[in-house]
């Protein structure tokens, strides 16, 4: 039974604008501007930069395997660029995760007749919000190998971390590892826990990735440059130093106003940015309340 306190509506109400919000802003969103540059990892890997996140495409004569696509309006623009690279096949497009900025262009891609690959989760949450042609065609629980291109691509889940269907993908003879949105550069993480992220599976995850990782692998995030397994640790000590600041204060009734008065983030505002979304997943994941 779920019970309508005050703060039930009010969360209610706030996914509820949020939804719209984003519905409106890609709406409204000028895309016109938006190049797609491929920039290459090592091996049979590229990268995609343009407006989402990173791209990644395994190329070779034996067709093509891409992982997100990014948004709707850039596919003929996703597709130029990779035809730039090679004239193969797009055979396999395989999602992260569940966010917009990286399936926005399934439905087209799907009518194009790509085979979409995704983890269970990520085929149940797009079913509530997308078409169709969007959604993966082939899930899976655990892991999926595709053999091309004398290419191992390696699709695992991880622990819930950004959300609960997130996946890396390790292209194992080029050793290149595509982290989704659980490993970026360019901010502090992302907890989504309106999708089933979690504070603990982030830093599970992140373990994952740096063992996974060898001292020469590439690691492309959801969002930056390529990366290392040292970026990949410093990120995850990152959290283990906030989570540790912010614990105790937690435990000793503070609010989130107080907790976020006292900066536990301070060290890596200049790095990361605006710590405001991290700082509340981190307060609420260890039982804080917003108020």
């Amino acid at each position: 039974m779920i019970i309508m306190t005050p703060r039930f509506f009010s969360n209610l109400i706030l996914a509820v604008f949020l939804t719209l919000f984003s519905a409106t802003t890609l709406a409204q969103r000028d895309f016109s501007n938006v190049e797609i540059i491929a920039h290459h990892v090592a091996g049979n890997v590229y990268y995609l930069e343009g407006a989402g996140g990173n791209i990644g495409v395994s190329v070779g004569e034996d067709g093509i395997v891409m992982i997100d696509d990014q948004f709707a309006p850039l596919t003929d623009r996703i597709v130029a660029a990779i035809r730039e690279l090679s004239d193969s096949e797009i055979r396999f497009l395989i999602n992260t995760h569940v966010h917009g900025d990286h399936t926005g262009g399934n439905e087209n891609m799907g009518r194009m007749g790509v085979l979409i690959l995704a983890r269970d989760e990520v085929r149940v949450r797009l079913a509530a919000q997308a078409p169709a042609d969007a959604l993966p065609v082939l899930t899976y629980s655990e892991s999926i190998t595709i053999h091309l291109n004398g290419e191992e691509v390696f699709a695992f889940p991880v622990p819930p971390a950004h959300t609960d269907g997130d996946s890396f993908i390790h292209f194992r003879d080029s050793d290149v590892i595509h982290a989704g949105d659980v490993f970026r550069t360019t901010a502090f993480p992302v907890i989504d826990t309106n999708n089933g992220g979690t504070l603990d599976g982030t830093l599970q995850a992140l373990a994952l990735l740096s063992g996974t990782a060898g001292p020469e692998t590439k690691i492309l995030p959801g969002h930056g440059g390529v990366s290392t397994r040292l970026d990949v640790i410093a990120f995850r000590d990152m959290i283990l130093d906030v989570k540790a600041k912010v614990e105790p204060l937690v435990a000793a009734g503070n609010s989130y106003e107080q907790v976020a008065a006292s900066n536990p983030t301070a060290d890596y505002n200049a790095q990361y940015g605006d710590p405001d979304r991290f700082l509340r997943a981190v307060y609420t994941q260890l039982g804080g309340e917003l108020e």
